[in-house]
C-alpha cells in the first residue's frame, strides 16, 4: 500500500481573503506532496508498507524519514480537512460545550490555543486533542503530532490543529504569524472538527 495526496475538499482560492490562493497551492501541491512521495519511499519493502498513517505516528516515531514525513502527511492530512470556506466564526455542539467546560469559555480557549501557536519556536504545529473526556491544548515541533509516543498526553486524539511552518503563511502573512492565527480562526469548520470527536 502507499500514500497519495488527497485532494483539497475546495478549490485554492477558496479560503481568501485569509488564506491567500498561491499559499495554498504551494503548501498542498508541493509540500504536503512531498511529504507523501518521500513517506512512500521511507517505507517501501519494510513491515510498515501495509500500515496506515496513524498506525505508522503511533508505534515507528524511532525511524526520522518516517517520523517526520508520516507527521507531515497525518498533519496536513487533518489541517485540509478541518478548515473550509464554511468556516462559521465558533464553536458549536459537542466540541462547544467541551471548550466550555475545560477552558469556561471560548475566548479563553482562543488565547491559550493562540499561545501555544505564537510560543512554538520555530517550525511546528498547535494541536486542540480530546483526551478522554475533557480537551487539552498542546503544540509540536517540525512535523511530530499528538499521537507520537511522549509528545502530548498519550490519550490524545488531536481534534484541530494549526501549521506555524513558515511556507503555511509567509507569502502574506510574511513574519506576522499573530495576524495568520487570527485568520485561522475565521476558516475553522467546527463542523469537522465535531466529526473527529468520537
Amino acid at each position: 500500500m502507499s500514500f497519495t495526496l488527497p485532494d483539497l475538499p475546495y478549490s485554492y482560492d477558496a479560503l481568501e481573503p485569509h488564506f491567500d490562493s498561491q499559499t495554498m497551492e504551494i503548501h498542498h501541491a508541493r509540500h504536503h506532496n512531498l511529504y507523501v512521495t518521500n513517506l512512500n519511499n521511507a517505507i517501501k519493502d519494510t513491515n510498515m508498507e501495509n500500515a496506515s498513517i496513524e498506525e505508522i505516528c503511533k508505534n515507528h516515531s524511532e525511524n526520522l524519514a518516517i517520523r517526520n514525513n508520516g507527521g507531515g502527511h497525518y498533519n496536513h492530512t487533518l489541517f485540509w480537512n478541518i478548515i473550509s470556506p464554511n468556516g462559521n466564526g465558533g464553536p458549536n455542539g459537542k466540541v462547544s460545550e467541551l471548550i466550555n467546560s475545560t477552558f469556561g469559555d471560548f475566548q479563553k480557549f482562543k488565547e491559550k490555543f493562540s499561545t501555544a501557536a505564537m510560543t512554538r519556536f520555530g517550525s511546528g504545529w498547535a494541536w486542540l486533542c480530546l483526551v478522554e473526556d475533557h480537551l487539552e491544548i498542546c503544540s509540536t515541533a517540525n512535523q511530530d503530532n499528538p499521537l507520537m509516543p511522549g509528545i502530548c498526553n498519550d490519550k490524545s486524539n488531536p481534534i484541530m490543529g494549526i501549521d506555524v511552518w513558515e511556507h503555511a503563511y509567509y507569502l502574506k502573512y510574511q513574519n506576522k504569524r499573530v495576524e495568520y492565527i487570527d485568520a485561522f480562526f475565521n476558516v475553522i469548520d467546527w463542523d469537522k472538527v465535531n466529526e473527529r470527536i468520537s
